[in-house]
């Protein structure tokens, strides 16, 4: 078959499978297998090249593109590989005994089957529901609980709300303690549980909780402020390639993890030097507190089981982003296999982030101030009542910063009327008259695929220690050389200052210093789930903040590549069972950065953002600060500072 790709805009062997690429894909996979007429189409997504061809790689070279397509048809899973340039499917693997993730029309599928499900209905009539139109319901991953007489079946768990009309917040009102489990492969409610009216007299949450300009009263004293660049701004982008200062890399895509970054590299006098080869979010758990029934088996992986991808706004300029902006495009396949655009996915500008470095020479009466400007790149997607914004932060002095905005509406659930936050046993908050939010966190596993200056890494833990004896203030930073995958695993101690170090084991500075990396902790959280629960099994990832394992292309999720409906370990925590040698591999770092959300009325009826995030410094990579350089700004102005003010 021929595959015209005479139209696509694809420029560098990293960037995402274009529109007329992921057509070209499943057109290949269909001419030379079976698929079935109600197959589903799972993944369209770029079968990224090997490291070595990306190491070699100069612009106008020669590359082939390649798909990797997850499909499922006949209850079962397949994973195939197609060569797009070579017209030919290469190969179809059987996976079995797997569940990919829920798809966006198998969510509105399963919102209309519990809907119109008369064992449904009666239950929630009890409850005082009269217009089942208005109700909303939003269907769960049902892993680790799924009913045993239908384990083997492919389950959500829905949870349900009513409005009081259509423009209605519908999360102002769950109907608590009702449940619909639906077999999205029948599309059919299988089993409905009903742990009872929580209160008789007044089953609902009275109130409503609107929250849109046109429905409350807004202040009149917050002034419009704009963020204006006339010279515009000082990145360039060309494809998906962006370079701005000294960064260089290109922005890449997939359904599952949203944003992802390849090829980072840093320009130091005139060297374009390689930091990273891979960075993205790679997995996430939210679980909760809240032993209530109707709350405790409450365990969503957003990006596995969701893919968090498919989720992504398409950002509004003057709103989700200010100043002068940037929007990627992202192409994705449906679930029949046809592509999609969804524009301005990604956005990315320029901000002022206060100063970046300022020295005053007061003998002189002389100022020298830096702003700390930095290049954003972001994306927010919407899971439910949830949003989440990935943003990533590019500094002039050859940092970078990862961070996660949660926001949108807490998960909640419905309280008798003479219920307060005194009843809760601290493990929920009464925001509203008869609704509950219960404590819960959020636990983001980040892999960033180091590659210092393209050269084998070694990984050491740093920490404070104190040294000398008797008056004298010594202290220094111990470093300690990580030689295993199980000696790696860790966590934070801010007490004592604890970072880790990726260093080259080839190359150093003028000083000697080995060129290298940290990592750097903000705040964290552990998981305070007992050993034996759902989300500890499950989520091995997030038994500690801070892992490494060597380079392997087959290991890209924190929770491995099924946790829909898998109720094992599988994932980073059962590759580093393996023990693998570090020292001087080419190895992967994986964060694991934790939100502790213990939930206020404040947060009601939308969460103020709830902010976490992770910095990566250079230590040793360069022989001095690169953001010397950086100009004044034009409000740079000089004071006589010689004055002490007394006349």
């Amino acid at each position: 078959m021929a595959v015209d790709l005479s139209e696509t805009t694809v420029e560098h062997p990293l960037d995402p499978l274009a529109t007329e690429e992921i057509a070209a894909a499943t057109d290949i996979l269909e001419a030379e297998w079976d698929v079935d007429d109600d197959a589903v189409y799972h993944n369209v997504v770029l079968d990224e090249p090997e490291k070595e061809f990306v190491r070699a790689y100069e612009d106008g070279d020669h590359f082939d593109r390649e798909a990797f397509i997850v499909v499922r048809q006949d209850g079962e899973t397949y994973e195939a590989r197609v060569s797009i340039t070579g017209e030919e499917l290469l190969d179809v693997e059987h996976i079995p005994d797997v569940q990919p993730a829920i798809t966006p029309p198998e969510v509105e599928q399963a919102e209309q089957a519990v809907i119109n499900d008369p064992e449904w209905q009666a239950a929630a009539a009890k409850r005082g529901v009269e217009n089942f139109d208005l109700a909303i319901v939003d269907p769960w991953p049902a892993s680790g609980f799924e009913p045993d007489s239908h384990a083997d079946r492919r389950l959500v768990r829905g949870l349900s709300w009513i409005r009081t009309e259509e423009a209605d917040n519908g999360y102002a009102r769950p109907i608590e303690g009702l449940f619909a489990f639906v077999d999205l492969d029948e599309m059919e409610v299988v089993k409905i549980e009903d742990n009872g009216v929580v209160d008789e007299d007044s089953p609902l949450p009275p109130e409503d909780a609107d929250f849109r300009a046109d429905r409350v009263a807004t202040r009149n004293d917050f002034k419009h402020l704009d963020v204006v660049q006339p010279d515009g701004p000082s990145f360039e982008v060309e494809g998906q390639t962006v370079e701005w200062l000294d960064w260089e890399f290109q922005v890449g895509w997939t359904p599952r993890e949203g944003l992802v970054f390849h090829d980072v590299t840093f320009d130091d006098d005139g060297e374009q030097r390689k930091v990273l080869h891979r960075a993205s979010a790679s997995e996430m758990a939210v679980p909760y507190g809240d032993s209530d029934p109707n709350h405790s088996w409450k365990d969503a992986f957003d990006i596995g089981e969701f893919h968090v991808g498919r989720m992504a706004n398409v950002l509004t300029e003057g709103c989700d982003c200010l100043g002068q902006m940037h929007y990627f495009d992202v192409a994705m396949n449906d679930t029949n296999g046809d592509p999609k655009t969804l524009p301005n996915a990604i956005c990315m500008h320029e901000e002022d982030d206060g100063v970046l470095w300022k020295h005053t020479e007061w003998r002189k009466g002389h100022t020298e101030v830096r702003r700390r400007r930095r290049l954003v790149v972001s994306f927010i997607a919407t899971v439910y009542n949830y949003d989440y914004g990935f943003y990533w932060y590019f500094y002039p002095d050859g940092s970078i910063e990862g961070e996660v905005r949660l926001t949108g509406i807490d998960s909640n659930g419905a309280v008798s009327a003479d219920s307060d936050s005194t009843d809760s046993n601290e493990e929920y908050e009464v925001v509203a008259p008869q609704v509950k939010t219960p404590i819960h966190q959020h636990h983001f596993n980040f892999l960033l695929d180091f590659d210092i200056d393209d050269t084998p890494n070694r990984v050491k833990e740093v920490h404070n220690e104190p040294i000398g004896s008797g008056r004298k203030n010594g202290f220094k930073a111990a470093e300690t050389l990580l030689e295993t995958e199980q000696e790696a695993r860790d966590d934070i101690d801010p007490l004592k200052g604890k970072h880790w170090r990726v260093e080259s084991t080839e190359t150093t500075n003028s000083y000697g210093r080995p060129c290298g990396f940290k990592l750097e902790p903000n705040s964290n959280v552990e998981s305070p789930a007992k050993p034996t629960s759902s989300v500890k099994r499950r989520a091995g990832f997030i038994h500690n903040n801070f892992w490494v394992t060597p380079y392997d292309e087959d290991e890209q999720f924190a929770a491995g590549d099924y946790p829909n409906q898998n109720d094992e370990t599988t994932g980073l925590a059962e590759w580093t069972e393996q023990d693998r040698d570090i020292v001087g591999e080419d190895v992967v770092l994986w964060y694991t950065l934790g939100v502790n959300h213990v939930t206020r009325a404040e947060d009601w009826p939308v969460l103020p953002v709830e902010i976490a995030s992770f910095h990566l410094k250079p230590e040793g990579f360069l022989d001095g600060n690169p953001s010397i350089s950086l100009p004044p700004e034009p409000c740079h102005t000089e004071h006589d500072l010689t004055s002490t003010g007394d006349d």
